[in-house]
């Protein structure tokens, strides 16, 4: 398979076709037929942790890639203007590395990441001044929030 074509719908349905990525903005998910020909469902959520979708108006993108990790095939592509572009297959460090990573980037992002407090201090501080200088502006905007 060289490409999948967009499909905007409400509503996946049930039986997923070859060669169409099935894309529900209401639910922030896509679901496609693995582009090797295995017939496994791939399932990607767009989030800030998980994928991006890029709509140019006739093609999408997706960011980052897909790790058909847990498929017997551990197919692993690129989607970029509804263009596939096959990538290296990854071993097991290294699809476990990536795993890891995604669990620091789904803690940092829902704020229960654990830092050291040398750096979290210069943070604060600067969070601080940054809200003393918008309430100083905003009264002096006389603007009340």
């Amino acid at each position: 398979m060289e490409t999948l074509q967009p499909k905007f719908v409400d509503v996946i349905p049930e039986k997923l076709e070859d060669g169409i990525i099935y894309i529900s903005m209401n639910r922030s998910i896509a679901l496609h037929l693995c582009v090797c020909g295995c017939q496994n469902e791939v399932v990607t959520p767009f989030s800030p942790t998980d994928w991006e979708l890029r709509f140019d108006g006739s093609s999408i993108s997706l960011y980052p890639s897909i790790g058909n990790w847990e498929f017997p095939c551990k197919s692993h592509y690129w989607v970029t203007r509804n263009v596939i572009k096959y990538s290296n297959t990854w071993n097991k460090k290294q699809i476990q590395a990536g795993r890891d990573q995604d669990k620091r980037n789904k803690a940092i992002y829902s704020n229960h990441k654990v830092v050291n407090m040398a750096i979290l201090k210069p943070v604060i501080v600067k969070k601080s001044r940054l809200l003393k200088l918008c309430n100083q502006l905003l009264s002096l905007l006389k603007i009340k929030i």
